[in-house]
């Protein structure tokens, strides 16, 4: 117990709720001391000499004396790689079956003793003692694995997967290169050295930059240098950490130190898969690999407004109301757990929700959607309906003794239901029809790392208890990290089942690689304050370029009181990303925007209305994630990931290609600094032009951020009829050209529209703009920085 548990143990153990987590605790001690393995001698494992190789369709098996390695090239340029028998599957990351192996790429012995795999789009060098590079076709070396080591059980058969041995593998990347991923990562995006833990976790209250893991853990790294841009994703759910160091150019006698990264796993398998090529490239190839990002309902991508503690229906109407009279545009209100009876999932609240139906349907005509949170606990308590009817469906966890496993969360002692089951996860999918018969348009998932509180160690389920993990059977060190996943699925289906003619609406504070075929995310709860602000920037792009594009913070953080100036410059941060909500803890303060005063409430409605302006391109972008894998908030390095400087830079994004926004995240600011990639590119708020690459120096006003747009760029934005949408049109530089897409607004239901793309170019001093393949441009057009033909 560390001292961080003894304050928690002091703290919680003030209350019943406390004595009972205290209680949960040691019980779940208790059941891992008696479930565990007892830890025994350890053997360490190292390949060994490469002893010859068989060809397969992709690449081949390359065996040495005590271990095998199976490399595969993907259709597509995706590498496998699998040790000691491990192959792609199963996996709960990859959609479906994963790409076929490309029978073009041939393995061919080396020149020192061991053997590579050669195909168009990458070179795969294996060395004769178990080194692993991966290179551009023309030999330019991006990673370099070194041998791995194994520790097993003595007594275990060499080079065979048994998926409980501990192992290791260190890397080295080019000198310069940059790293970014590993899930939600408050500090970053960009990520620094140090060690990082592979382990989704609830951090016990408000979390700033310093506080690491969070809810969302995955053993992905982007590594971007100037010898080109990879992925690397070790498929394995088990607890590990990943240590990171960067390389220096020039260090010692003048020859370059490699930047390293060491990954260590507690078990599972050893494989994992590369992708390289240019951002964009590899985001789309990670996409493919693990499936498309599903496309929210267009109203999701505007403006929410949620918290703890609305209290009742006259609440709620209040809030709404005051929307409405300050001309304030609100897509969605969500209701916290306070809306449920004694914190009961699937339940309400009789007495101050008397008609939630019917409150639905008033709200809906207003053009507000209502969500509902949905935890995973289901309060221990025979005769609740959740309760007996998991009980009867054997949904619920069990320990190595078979009992259900027990946690203290809010309605009480509580089981959970083990989501690896696919049998479980349709019996919770049809729980959701109840969700939908209150009258709600989707659902946040919360609380679902899982959580038990607990005053000292992990808070979450007994590592030994038991999970199905779709029939092989695993404790839950395994199951742990994909629980939030598979919730996530079985909460997608069945919203996809019971109402097939739309598309979900659903988002999830825990999971894992994956995760965005079933929805998006949030920051969960980010702490009020300047760091939380940063925070929340840092986990939307990491989250991004982990194939998450749909996320957003709680805007005002979720813990404490907002000064009127960070609620404002959080507010505007929150208009450019995909998830606009606003939220906070019971015990915080309000966030309408109203409460900070006339200034603050006339700054905020600006930006609510740039985002009903933008819909247009959100539902654009939205539809460009799922077809291409690029986030709609990128970095600013990703058409330019050799600009240096650009990779270091993480205080402004784009979004999409057309827009760099450059938030304030500083209190006081007036002015802020803006790193601008290549090209031409216009200051949204006075026309005046800036040449890239280079640093300017723009106002930052409380009543806006710098918001800039590329030079040619086609931007969708809502007309001045009501669902009209017009052209944004930003003159491009002479001499060059420009361009963009729309994807036209086809309602929530699961049409795919066609991509209409656009094409800009300067005419004898004149703007033309004309639809490709048709000449004519069929929008209204508005050119900002010139004349229109």
């Amino acid at each position: 117990m560390d001292a961080r548990d003894l304050l928690r143990l002091v703290r919680t153990v003030r209350t019943a709720r406390g004595v009972r987590s205290l209680r949960s605790a040691l019980r779940r001690r208790c059941t891992d001391r008696a479930g565990l393995p007892r830890p025994g001698a350890e053997r360490a494992r190292v390949p060994g000499a490469a002893r010859g190789a068989d060809p397969l369709p992709g690449g081949g098996v390359v065996h040495f004396a005590r271990s095998s390695l199976r490399v595969r090239v993907a259709v597509g340029g995706a590498v496998f790689c699998g040790w000691d028998g491990a192959g792609p599957e199963p996996s709960y990351a990859l959609a479906g079956q994963g790409p076929e192996a490309d029978e073009r790429a041939v393995l061919e012995p080396d020149t020192d003793g061991g053997w590579r795999v050669v195909s168009e789009r990458v070179l795969v060098v294996v060395g004769r003692h178990g080194t692993v590079e991966v290179r551009t076709p023309g030999g330019v070396l991006l990673r370099r694995d070194l041998p791995p080591r194994w520790w097993e059980p003595a007594g275990t058969e060499a080079g065979v997967q048994r998926g409980g041995a501990r192992w290791a593998v260190r890397s080295e990347v080019p000198a310069d290169a940059r790293f970014f991923g590993l899930g939600g990562r408050s500090a970053g995006p960009r990520l620094r050295d140090g060690t990082y833990r592979l382990w989704n976790t609830d951090p016990d209250g408000a979390f700033g930059p310093g506080d690491d893991p969070l809810y969302i853990t995955m053993p992905v790294q982007l590594v971007v240098a100037d010898a080109g841009t990879h992925l690397v994703f070790h498929d394995d759910a088990w607890d590990g950490r990943v240590t990171l160091a960067e390389g220096e150019e020039g260090a010692g006698s003048g020859h370059d130190r490699p930047g390293r990264c060491e990954v260590r796993m507690d078990g599972g398998p050893l494989r994992y898969w590369v992708l390289v090529g240019t951002p964009a490239r590899v985001l789309h190839g990670w996409s493919a690999l693990t499936g498309a990002a599903a496309v929210p309902p267009s109203w999701a991508l505007g403006h929410h407004h949620a918290r703890w503690g609305f209290g009742s229906e006259q609440e709620v109407r209040r809030v709404v109301a005051g929307y409405a009279e300050r001309g304030l545009p609100l897509s969605a209100l969500h209701l916290d757990i306070d809306h449920y009876r004694g914190h009961r999932v699937f339940t309400v609240d009789r007495e101050r929700f008397p008609d939630l139906p019917g409150l639905a349907e008033e709200l809906r005509e207003k053009g507000v959607r209502l969500v509902s949170i949905v935890d995973p606990a289901v309060k221990a308590e025979p005769g609740q309906w959740v309760y007996d009817s998991g009980a009867a469906a054997d949904a619920f966890v069990r320990d190595g003794r078979g009992r259900r496993v027990r946690g203290e969360v809010w309605p009480g002692e509580s089981v959970f239901p083990d989501f690896t089951d696919p049998r479980v996860r349709k019996w919770w999918g049809g729980l959701y029809g109840e969700r939908l018969a209150q009258g709600f348009s989707g659902v946040w998932h919360d609380m679902n790392e899982p959580v038990s509180f607990a005053p000292f160690g992990d808070p979450s389920l007994p590592l030994s208890a038991r999970h199905s993990l779709e029939g092989r059977g695993g404790d839950h060190r395994e199951a742990h990290n994909v629980y939030g996943l598979s919730m996530a699925r079985a909460g997608y289906e069945a919203l996809c089942e019971l109402r097939p003619a739309e598309r979900p609406f659903l988002f999830s504070r825990s999971g894992w690689a994956g995760m965005q075929r079933y929805g998006g995310t949030w920051s969960g709860d980010v702490a009020t304050g300047w760091p939380g602000l940063r925070a929340s920037l840092a986990l939307v792009l990491g989250l991004g370029l982990c194939g998450v594009p749909y996320s957003g913070p709680d805007v005002g953080g979720f813990s404490g009181f907002p000064s009127p100036e960070l609620f404002v410059r959080w507010f505007q941060l929150g208009a450019y990303v995909p998830l606009f909500r606003t939220h906070s803890a019971i015990t915080a303060g309000r966030r309408e925007p109203w409460e900070f005063g006339a200034e603050a409430l006339k700054h905020t409605a600006a930006a609510l209305r740039e985002r009903e302006r933008l819909l247009p391109y959100f539902v654009t972008l939205a539809h460009l994630a799922q077809r291409t894998g690029a986030p709609y908030v990128r970095p600013v390095w990703w058409r330019s990931p050799e600009d240096r400087a650009l990779r270091d830079c993480e205080d402004t994004f784009l979004l999409g290609d057309a827009l760099l926004v450059a938030p304030v995240l500083e209190q006081g600011a007036d002015r802020r600094a803006v790193r601008l990639p290549r090209g031409l590119w216009y200051d949204t708020a006075t026309g005046r032009a800036y040449e890239g690459p280079g640093q300017v120096l723009l106002d930052a006003p409380l009543s806006r951020i710098p918001v800039l747009a590329r030079a040619g760029s086609v931007i969708p934005v809502r007309g001045e009829d009501a669902g009209s949408v017009e052209l944004e049109v930003w003159a491009p530089a002479p001499g060059r050209t420009g361009g963009g897409v729309l994807v036209p607004d086809a309602g929530d239901g699961w049409e795919s529209p066609e991509v209409v793309r656009f094409t800009t170019c300067l005419r004898d001093g004149a703007v033309v703009v004309e639809q490709e393949g048709a000449g004519a441009v069929g929008y209204p057009v508005r050119v900002r920085g010139g004349g229109v033909r």
